[in-house]
């Protein structure tokens, strides 16, 4: 009997390698699916029933659907909602963008997936710091080249410019995120104005002949910083640089509103407006009543003043709760560290236990062993940094908040303590 050929597919989605934060996922899910309880902390997404999205918000959607809002929106997003953005921007950023400036779109992902297209041809190099969220995905799909700088705990897990000065000549964009996923740690106003100086710097060298190198900067967490932490944008920095810069925001995280799908970029308008071409052709849209329902909740500021308060004041007790904890149990003795909580819904920490070994015998050679070893020892689910890109046998972690309740916190260090000090 013949066989029958595999039927072949690009070798884009042929290479196309599978996230490591599912994968982990799937695990979590399994053992919680079998009775299991699981201090899952590895999800970036809020529990709806412990951070729900703004009442007054969700009654606008409400409302937009009754009213029938749920034809096609306009393929930038309804007018209203980009000229909200904009004085949105405007009044509580300190940046200035015209609403044919603002690019509505599904949550951030479809514009970061635009400006990829739109900006880099095959081959083009992309700079970004690891860990980082999806950069290497990105690229793979465009068909760039992934160029990685790992970056350091000293540095707060942020990239500096001298690390990125040796292939800025080569550079076609930098991909940059702050506050960032997944450490919760943000740039200084110092390490900012470095690379900004240095892109400004080679885009003079490069003149009017020769593609830019441009910043794509992802500031979906920009609203949640805590303490004396500030939020710096390239453009309030050096102004000069506006032209070179593509923003990713949106409501997903300083809302709460993951599943609402509203998202929005902003930037140079001969880069937007390519954007929504692209956009346009993959249906990338939010639905229309979301956006309807956006674009009023983001001009009453009371309403939007009220929900911040409180839900900043939320996370951040969580942080620094875990914060507090692995703090003390580094004090006992136990090898572990954290990075004082700055912003997001991320803790950086660190369980080094590589070479110890477990009550049973066996010794934990890995990375891979020690997230194993907590999650089926002491329940605990953590994403490595190496899921984001960072050296493989990196024993630092995310930790995020965002589905964890208060009254859980004290069993995760309970239950970290006991299988800590089981082992040897």
């Amino acid at each position: 009997m013949e066989e029958t050929a595999t039927p072949s597919i690009s070798a884009m989605a042929d290479g196309l390698i599978g996230s490591e934060i599912i994968k982990l996922a799937n695990d979590v899910s399994d053992r919680i699916s079998r009775g299991n309880q699981i201090y899952n902390l590895t999800i970036g997404d809020f529990n709806p029933e412990i951070f729900p999205i703004p009442e007054e918000l969700k009654n606008q959607i409400i409302q937009a659907y009754t009213e029938g809002q749920t034809n096609y929106p306009a393929a930038n997003g309804i007018v209203e909602l980009r000229r909200a953005v904009s004085k949105y921007l405007s009044k509580r950023g300190g940046i200035e963008y015209g609403e044919d400036q603002v690019l509505i779109a599904g949550g951030g992902r479809p514009l970061i997936y635009g400006a990829f297209q739109v900006i880099l041809d095959p081959g083009d190099v992309v700079v970004f710091p690891t860990p980082s969220w999806n950069n290497n995905h990105y690229c793979h799909i465009v068909g760039a080249k992934p160029l990685q700088i790992e970056t350091s705990a000293e540095n707060n897990f942020m990239p500096t410019a001298a690390e990125i000065r040796p292939y800025i000549k080569e550079a076609n964009l930098i991909a940059l995120c702050s506050p960032l996923n997944p450490t919760g740690t943000t740039f200084s106003k110092k390490g900012l104005t470095e690379i900004c100086d240095l892109v400004l710097e080679e885009n003079a060298k490069r003149g009017p002949s020769k593609k830019p190198v441009y910043i794509l900067f992802d500031q979906i967490y920009w609203q949640l910083t805590f303490g004396e932490t500030e939020h710096y944008s390239p453009v309030l920095l050096r102004p000069e640089i506006k032209d070179f810069v593509v923003f990713i925001d949106g409501m997903s995280k300083a809302f709460s509103g993951t599943g609402i799908r509203v998202g929005w970029g902003f930037g140079p308008s001969h880069i937007i407006n390519k954007m929504k071409s692209i956009l346009s052709h993959l249906g990338a849209w939010a639905p229309k009543a979301e956006q309807v329902a956006t674009a009023k909740f983001l001009t009453q500021d009371v309403q939007v003043d009220e929900f911040m308060e409180d839900f900043k004041s939320r996370i951040q007790k969580r942080l620094i709760a875990f914060y507090n904890g692995f703090k003390t149990l580094k004090s006992m003795g136990h090898n572990v560290d954290a990075i004082a909580p700055q912003a997001a819904m991320y803790l950086t920490v660190k369980i080094d236990i590589k070479g110890c070994r477990t009550k049973e015998g066996l010794t934990l050679n890995s990375t891979e062993d020690i997230t194993r070893f907590l999650l089926e020892k002491a329940n605990i689910a953590l994403v490595p940094f190496y899921a984001f890109g960072a050296d493989k046998e990196s024993t630092w972690y995310r930790l995020s908040v965002g589905t964890a309740s208060m009254k859980d916190i004290d069993g995760f260090f309970d239950s970290l303590r006991n299988v800590l000090s089981q082992i040897s």
